[in-house]
């Protein structure tokens, strides 16, 4: 392929990038908007708007730590830059694609774990499983890398997420045990500040893939010599992942906010201050994590601290039904990708 067929492919595989992050925007924007909403600390309206902001200043101040580990988990300078680009931009097509389906379910699914499928199953159809760094030696010799630690880090922190909500809630109800009523409205004061707090947190975290991607894609094609992410790039994924936010994707809200538990100012505070922890923690050591089933898991743990028969565990069962399809899913599509652009290669 000659360099004019390499920019336009980048260009394509750029805006794929931006398309997926602005699908992870809309996707996520629910579990942050979702307990303001349901407690009515706040409206919808302004909801959205705190939540918008600190997801654009999440990227600019948080570092690249999380970019660094989803531009490292495959490896394709065995390929020439066309057919590299090319799986590249199959997989995000899957993660796009999962997105969506599940966004139509409703189902409060991980854009992560779709990302890391899509790309896996994109690279092991046009490449082979060899070309995925999946880490096993490196974590029998005690590091984590590759799809190994990013695995990890997406099966951990819902348990994080469970058992931190699961004892700050029995803490907090100790504290306040003799507060009155009026308490709630100080507690409702009190999201306006977690809720910035977990939309940072989370804009350090899901940016940073897209950045990641997108450094990917521009070393594959020669036009960076190092893996290290430009302003310019810092500055796309931010703008698409907050305009995503900001639009909200209001057919989960009612899942996250509704449907695993009865949300009242406490509950919803607690469930923000323990998602922005643990999301905030994992993006400081470039975990990637998923926001939807940090901010599921918080809700179950605190709830199971208070009235565990209340919390309706057929909805969370669905939720790690979800959790479970990703992966294999988002990887089907990301393989469909490749092999339907790879059928239409050969007919032109």
């Amino acid at each position: 392929m000659d360099t004019g067929s390499v920019i336009f492919l980048v260009i394509l595989a750029v805006s794929a990038v931006v398309i997926f992050d602005f699908t992870n925007g809309f996707h996520d924007a629910s579990n942050m908007i979702a307990t303001l909403v349901a407690t009515r600390a706040m409206t919808p309206a302004h909801s959205v708007m705190l939540v918008g902001v600190f997801t654009f200043l999440g990227p600019l101040l948080g570092g690249t730590a999380v970019a660094d580990t989803i531009g490292s988990f495959v490896d394709l300078s065995a390929l020439t830059r066309f057919d590299a680009v090319t799986v590249v931009t199959c997989g995000i097509s899957g993660a796009i694609g999962w997105n969506l389906l599940t966004w139509r379910l409703a189902l409060p699914s991980s854009s992560s774990h779709a990302l890391v499928g899509g790309l896996v199953g994109a690279v092991i159809s046009g490449a082979g499983s060899d070309d995925v760094i999946w880490g096993m030696q490196a974590l029998a010799a005690g590091h984590l890398t590759g799809v190994t630690k990013v695995l990890l880090t997406l099966l951990t922190s819902p348990l994080i997420g469970f058992v931190a909500g699961y004892f700050l809630h029995r803490c907090m109800r100790l504290l306040l045990r003799t507060a009155s009523n009026a308490v709630n409205r100080q507690l409702r004061h009190g999201q306006a500040l977690t809720a910035a707090a977990l939309a940072f947190a989370h804009g350090t975290n899901d940016a940073q893939k897209g950045m990641g991607i997108i450094t990917l894609i521009l070393m594959l094609s020669g036009a960076l010599s190092e893996f290290s992410v430009p302003l310019w790039v810092i500055l796309i994924s931010t703008c698409s992942i907050t305009l995503g936010t900001l639009l909200g994707g209001w057919r989960i809200v009612r899942t996250v906010g509704f449907g695993i538990y009865r949300l009242r100012p406490l509950h919803g505070f607690n469930t923000q201050l323990t998602s922005a922890a643990v999301i905030f923690g994992a993006s400081m050591m470039g975990g990637p994590v998923s926001t939807t089933h940090v901010v599921s898991s918080a809700i179950m743990g605190i709830g199971s601290s208070e009235r565990p028969r209340a919390v309706r565990w057929s909805v969370a069962r669905e939720i790690a039904i979800a959790w479970v399809l990703t992966l294999p899913g988002a990887a089907l599509l990301g393989a469909l990708a490749y092999l339907l652009s790879s059928t239409i290669r050969n007919l032109i």
